[in-house]
């Protein structure tokens, strides 16, 4: 009897302790903007000639004092955007590194595309860009006088 007197408050005890421990490792989990800093996170393309490849990097800036990012994956909404990226390559506290997202549209019109960057911590930053796809204007060769 008296045993389950003690063993009872020490169990209610070690949960609350155990929940508590997983409730701070979730709050502390780190923003992924307070580990690195992004530039074309939201980048307007301008006009695009529709059926032509047009390319951006975004580039990342490990802000941190002493942890290394990796990005583990891009992924984006559909077959018109093409990512490249070097898969699990380190980037140091003050390294730069990037991810090139290609677009090639095939409607006329505005558009709005998103890609994630996911990152080998679990975190992941939302990449938006943006524009108009348009007819391409160029004036075609003329063909050579023979």
């Amino acid at each position: 009897m008296y045993r389950s007197v003690i063993l009872v408050p020490f169990y209610f005890l070690l949960t609350i302790g155990f929940l508590q421990a997983q409730s701070d490792s979730l709050t502390t989990a780190k923003d992924i903007n307070q580990l690195a800093a992004f530039t074309n996170a939201d980048y307007n393309m301008g006009p695009t000639p529709i059926g032509k490849n047009t390319s951006f990097n975004v580039y990342i800036k490990n802000i941190t004092a002493n942890d290394t990012l990796w990005i583990s994956d891009v992924k984006v909404g559909c077959g018109c955007t093409t990512p490249k990226y070097r898969v699990n390559e380190p980037i140091a506290p003050g390294q730069t590194s990037f991810v090139t997202l290609g677009f090639t549209g095939s409607a006329r019109g505005e558009f709005i595309k998103y890609a994630d960057i996911v990152f080998k911590s679990g975190q992941t930053k939302q990449i938006k860009f943006y524009g108009q796809a348009i007819t391409d204007t160029l004036p075609s060769t003329p063909p050579l006088k023979q």
